[in-house]
């Protein structure tokens, strides 16, 4: 069924203007802002220096302002990391409240290609259309969404994939946390992953997910977002692995549930084994 255009109300949008926007942003964002064109979108996000996720973005350009598509909760995070950083460049920071993320309209989402499609458009004249329809297609594509799937300064970027996703660019150069992201790259210390689900209808999000065996159960992950029987689920794989491997069931509320098995999963079990025998 077409899905018609409707305004993210649960996001808003930062821009960042000036001569030096492209080359601030680059410095600091986990993904390339050089060159950036027109009604392109790419998906990266502000780290702390720890490497935890301040705030994952779209961004795009519209004329010589970069903007930031953010969710709504962590803008002002976002604006005040943002004027933090800028010391002397040539730049302008604040949030445009007349303009708003535009849903199953405009350009594709770098993400995943069955994803919504969206723009930037002034608010006012959005559509409003229903929420539970760009929630029910996000989920179905695997995209967490923060806000609803994880919070402000709360997940490494592995853990909702952004690396997966294109969304952290380790050839560009230096940005916020890239220390401790590129070290978990390379060590195969990302044992977080969010996967897709199959839940029973009527399940909760937030509920702890179970592998179940004769002496007990222990939690290997947390379901995050739930649409009908589709959830996304951030998950220890390693500890899902080794579930599997006893033939023990996996569940919520003591229901069973299906975990997507993506073609990315076997290299990053591969590697997680390979940096555990290096430290053995």
């Amino acid at each position: 069924m077409m899905s018609s255009p409707q305004l993210l109300h649960h996001r808003s949008i930062v821009s960042v203007s000036g001569a030096d926007a492209e080359p601030f942003l680059n410095g600091i964002l986990t993904v390339s802002t050089i060159g950036i064109r027109q009604n392109e979108n790419r998906y990266g996000a502000l780290l702390t220096p720890q490497g935890k996720v301040i705030a994952d973005m779209l961004v795009t350009r519209e004329g010589d302002a970069i903007l930031l598509d953010c969710a709504a909760s962590v803008a002002p995070a976002l604006l005040k990391r943002l004027n933090m950083f800028k010391l002397r460049a040539l730049v302008a920071v604040g949030e445009r409240t007349d303009l708003g993320a535009i849903a199953f309209a405009g350009e594709a989402d770098p993400r995943a290609p069955e994803a919504p499609h969206r723009r930037i458009a002034p608010r006012a004249s959005a559509p409003a259309g229903d929420p539970a329809q760009y929630h029910a297609a996000r989920i179905a594509a695997g995209l967490p969404e923060q806000g609803l799937d994880f919070g402000s300064e709360e997940v490494f970027p592995a853990e909702i994939n952004m690396d997966l996703f294109d969304g952290v660019d380790f050839r560009k150069g230096c940005f916020v946390g890239q220390e401790v992201v590129s070290r978990m790259k390379r060590r195969g210390t990302a044992r977080r992953r969010t996967l897709r689900a199959t839940v029973p209808a009527g399940t909760a999000a937030s509920a702890p997910v179970l592998a179940i065996s004769a002496s007990g159960g222990f939690e290997i992950g947390t379901l995050t977002s739930v649409s009908g029987s589709a959830a996304l689920a951030r998950i220890r794989i390693d500890r899902m692995t080794e579930a599997r491997a006893r033939n023990e069931a996996i569940t919520v509320d003591g229901h069973a549930i299906q975990l997507d098995a993506p073609p990315w999963l076997a290299d990053e079990l591969a590697a997680i084994a390979e940096a555990k025998e290096a430290r053995t």
